[in-house]
């Protein structure tokens, strides 16, 4: 469908890619993989038509169609959520403009035998017959169907484009090329601004989509659920792979292991042929053979090593500060801004040690909590930091939040204090910031640059509660792993927001769901938890097909549901039992608690010294209700066990 031939990209006498080509088949579903600076943005764009090669060239039939989504670009404002959608339909509205047109002179002229008349009702077959093909008549429908997917809400398409972030205006332009249906579809990193749940529908979506798909994403399992084919790019040329990103990962490092054998070889051939010219060549005799030998050396062809990018984060949080076991306490919390409602009821405890996970659609409430632990914004009910915690907080744009004017180093100086400042230069190092980058404007470093900046942040303080809102924004593959590998070893709590599935894998087995206003606990990991979501939204597609499928599907559809429905009650029981464990430990530090008190009380001369302790009684009591709290609780679980 699209053929690449012999391009080249230069920029100030570097070659980005040296004489690359391939093909792009129809249905193909492409990764482009390749370290930072590699040229994987440039290349969509040189596809897209939007920059152009310095040799080469693009082949495509004229009939193809290509759908482009960079990472950042210019949003259109002055129409609602629905217009500016429906723009997608450029090619309808032109059509219909033609139709209104023949119809008003086929109503006003008389030379109904001309040929010119004939023509008109020819043409009005043909555009009929385009729209209908371009299912004009049902476009409300889909426009309705792709946003829904997005993530918006039925009373979001009448509401003005230019009051919602980038990260929605960037959806809306990703409806659009999906509603357009191109040939061809070149996506830079489109789940950067998709939470969970909208991540999981493109998903679904690109099963069905009939054209050709080229991205680039360091979600590495969104990588894996969509691609078959992956296309690294690497000292300037490009190796094809026909398979997905983690598959990948495996044939190059044994590409790479094949290079350094096939190089070693051939070392030892060049040495053992220099050891022979060195040998022969003041000879008479064999200064021939000698000359051969050289000449067979420059004729040779080396073989050539890939680079790996060695450069990577490098560190561990600090050992948290001592803290007591509870570290936060949320009692019938919620927020509302006006008459909006975002959540409410929300109650729960998190201990010294937990990794917890927010997980919901964007809008629900997951970073509105994260500012009400901050004690960033006012709110309803309880939320109640524990005992000597020192928190640090990661923003979901904490990276625009730093001061543009100030270089690297300033950031980092004047926010350490103590012996941390001895290691400024250290620290920066590790997060890649070396030599001439520490004098570096914040305003000039990369999206990438400025959130390694902000983590680097967290590090000056032994926090012992880490909250980080979207922590993996604009970091790469490699660098959220470090981030990642930090958090699990990290001794102290973590609260973390995140729609990247991968990333959150092995750090969270409890996660806390924020979904129509209300906040449920779950007793499991994300894989889990994805696993619930997609037999939910499964009995959901059923309950639609019951309306719609003839008499003679029901059954099939019944048993779709009961296999869906029995799934569902598995995890659920499964929740329930994790959940059961949970408060029966819960209820043995309880019970411990208060048997040591009442020892005490036991005690003669330590109830003596207890009696006039009001804050002593106060927690006992506190204990007792508790207990009783619990233990209701565990009634109430156990009764649901089947």
């Amino acid at each position: 469908m699209i053929s690449v031939n012999g391009v080249t990209v230069s920029f100030g006498g570097y070659n980005l890619f040296d004489n690359i080509s391939f093909l792009i088949n129809p249905k193909d579903r492409i990764g482009l993989a390749g370290k930072n600076g590699a040229g994987k943005s440039t290349l969509l764009k040189i596809l897209s038509g939007n920059q152009n090669p310095t040799k080469g060239e693009i082949a495509m039939p004229k009939s193809c169609t290509i759908g482009y989504l960079p990472q950042d670009m210019i949003h259109q404002h002055g129409r609602t959520v629905f217009e500016e959608t429906e723009t997608a339909y450029q090619e309808i509205q032109k059509l219909e403009l033609r139709i209104n047109e023949i119809n008003h002179q086929l109503e006003t002229r008389t030379d109904y035998e001309s040929d010119a008349y004939a023509k008109l009702i020819e043409e009005q077959t043909d555009v009929y017959t385009r729209l209908d093909l371009l299912g004009a008549g049902n476009r409300s429908e889909e426009i309705e169907k792709i946003l829904k997917g997005l993530g918006f809400e039925r009373k979001d398409f009448n509401r003005q484009t230019a009051e919602f972030s980038g990260g929605w205006r960037m959806r809306i332009e990703l409806a659009k090329l999906l509603l357009q249906r191109p040939d061809i579809l070149l996506l830079d990193e489109p789940t950067n601004h998709l939470d969970i749940e909208a991540i999981m529908w493109l998903e679904e979506f690109m099963e069905t989509f009939p054209g050709a798909v080229m991205l680039i994403s360091h979600d590495k399992t969104f990588l894996d659920s969509v691609t078959n084919r992956t296309i690294e790019i690497s000292n300037q040329k490009i190796y094809d792979y026909k398979t997905n990103y983690s598959r990948y990962l495996i044939l190059r490092k044994e590409r790479k292991e094949q290079q350094e054998n096939a190089a070693k070889n051939q070392q030892k051939i060049i040495d053992q042929t220099e050891v022979l010219i060195d040998k022969y060549r003041a000879k008479a005799s064999k200064a021939a053979f000698a000359q051969s030998l050289i000449k067979k050396l420059d004729r040779m062809e080396r073989v050539e090593v890939d680079d790996d990018d060695n450069l990577s984060m490098n560190f561990r949080f600090p050992a948290p500060a001592h803290s007591g076991k509870i570290i936060l306490t949320v009692e019938n919390a919620g927020k509302h801004y006006g008459p909006k409602h975002i959540f409410s009821g929300a109650e729960f405890i998190v201990t010294k040690g937990e990794k917890i996970g927010l997980v919901g659609r964007n809008g629900e409430g997951k970073s509105t909590m994260m500012k009400m632990i901050a004690k960033k914004v006012e709110h309803d009910g309880t939320v109640q930091l524990g005992h000597s915690v020192m928190m640090g907080y990661f923003e979901q744009d904490q990276e625009e939040k730093l001061d543009p004017k100030k270089t690297v180093f300033e950031t980092i100086d004047e926010a350490a204090v103590g012996e941390v400042r001895k290691q400024v230069r250290g620290l920066l190092g590790s997060f890649l910031f070396r030599g001439d980058d520490i004098d570096k404007k914040v305003q000039v470093l990369s999206g990438g640059e400025r959130g390694r900046l902000a983590l680097c942040k967290l590090l000056l303080e032994p926090y012992n509660l880490l909250l980080m809102d979207e922590p993996t924004n604009h970091l790469d593959i490699r660098s959220k792993d470090i981030l990642k590998r930090a958090l699990i070893d990290f001794e102290g709590t973590v609260i973390m927001v995140s729609h990247d599935r991968d990333f959150m894998k092995g750090i969270c087995n409890r996660l806390f769901e924020f979904r129509d206003g209300m906040v449920k606990e779950h007793l499991c990991d994300i894989e889990e938890f994805m696993q619930l979501r997609k037999v939910e939204r499964l009995n959901e597609l059923d309950l639609d097909k019951k309306v719609s499928k003839e008499i003679k599907e029901s059954k099939k559809t019944t048993t779709t549901s009961n296999d869906a429905e029995k799934t569902n009650t598995e995890i659920e029981q499964k929740q329930i039992k994790n959940q059961l464990k949970k408060i029966e430990d819960t209820i043995a530090e309880i019970e411990l608690k208060i048997k040591s008190s009442d020892e005490k009380l036991a005690d003669e001369k330590q109830y003596n010294q207890l009696i006039n302790d009001k804050v002593f009684f106060e927690n006992y009591n506190q204990l007792k209700q508790q207990l009783e709290i619990e233990m209701q609780k565990w009634e109430e679980l156990s009764s649901k066990l089947i």
